[in-house]
């Protein structure tokens, strides 16, 4: 069975970092430990929940695209064993499948997100302007409908319990200067078109997804964090996707969609899950792992 993990606990490690799924080790200078929790956020709020096995199937299903993708751009991964660097007495097994020993790299400021399909906020910001992030956009689309082109649309790295906001590519380009800008920009797009028609020819349709990206002492720019899961991604099933509506999905738009019938302000304490959710979000993540990756975490 998975294993249940909602917060890492390492004596001895340098913890730098609790995100909301995520939690950071230094290990040296050079390297970090990123523990991948069962802790679940929507609406830039984590939950009191845990899902059990979360963290285990977002770190493999990162894992599979970081190799998929590594001819494409670098990444941060080392390849160096979790055990070997895990505290004296630590359960092993319990990191076993969660955790990466990464590159310490220098985080770009950026949200850098690619859309294929008009959905989320950016159908919000459509409705409300004509324009994503800057860019018009054709007139009449409707929700959920695929873009002539997929696009980049970059927004803030909010602080914990604030929002992300949408902004302009002129934007980045004054926070992070023009070549890295486009640099971000160009492997963003180029990444989600790859990835986008391999999970196409696996019945999945990307409607969007979020990259982190960061560069090391040289400037030279890698990949981190997570890369294409449930959390940072709209995984749509292509034999239920229909124009105008917001299509079932295999990522955490199924936790959001409840949430949404509740009276809560999307504020700090979030509610309790109900178990029907908390086994309907854990089947959702499995589903999207095997037939994208062919795991099946036993």
């Amino acid at each position: 069975m998975p294993t249940t993990l909602l917060q890492s606990n390492l004596p001895g490690l340098n913890l730098i970092h609790r995100g909301k799924v995520r939690d950071v080790y230094a290990l040296s200078a050079q390297e970090l430990l990123i523990v991948a929790t069962d802790r679940l956020s929507a609406f830039d709020v984590v939950l009191p929940d845990p899902i059990p096995g979360k963290g285990e199937m977002l770190c493999q299903i990162s894992n599979f695209w970081f190799g998929k993708t590594a001819h494409l751009m670098r990444n941060h991964l080392t390849g160096e064993s979790v055990a070997a660097v895990l505290p004296a007495g630590t359960d092993a097994a319990l990191y076993a499948k969660r955790a990466v020993v990464t590159k310490r790299l220098k985080p770009v400021p950026v949200e850098a997100i690619a859309r294929g399909y008009l959905i989320g906020s950016g159908w919000k910001d459509y409705k409300a302007t004509g324009a994503l992030c800057g860019i018009k956009l054709p007139a009449g689309l409707q929700q959920a409908e695929q873009l002539p082109q997929p696009i980049f649309t970059p927004s803030t790295k909010a602080a914990a319990g604030h929002h992300d906001e949408n902004v302009s590519f002129d934007t980045v380009v004054k926070t992070i200067g023009a070549d890295l800008a486009e640099e971000v920009r160009a492997a963003t797009l180029k990444i989600y078109a790859f990835a986008a028609d391999y999970a196409a020819q696996r019945g999945i349709l990307i409607a969007d997804t979020k990259f982190e990206f960061g560069t090391d002492e040289a400037g030279k720019l890698y990949v981190m964090d997570e890369m294409l899961t449930p959390d940072s991604s709209r995984f749509w099933p292509a034999d239920e996707y229909r124009v105008g509506i917001s299509p079932p999905s295999y990522d955490k738009q199924f936790v959001r969609d409840y949430l949404e019938t509740l009276d809560w302000n999307k504020t700090a304490p979030g509610p309790k899950l109900p178990e029907r959710v908390i086994e309907g979000t854990a089947a959702k993540y499995a589903e999207a792992l095997k037939k994208l990756a062919g795991i099946v975490l036993d």
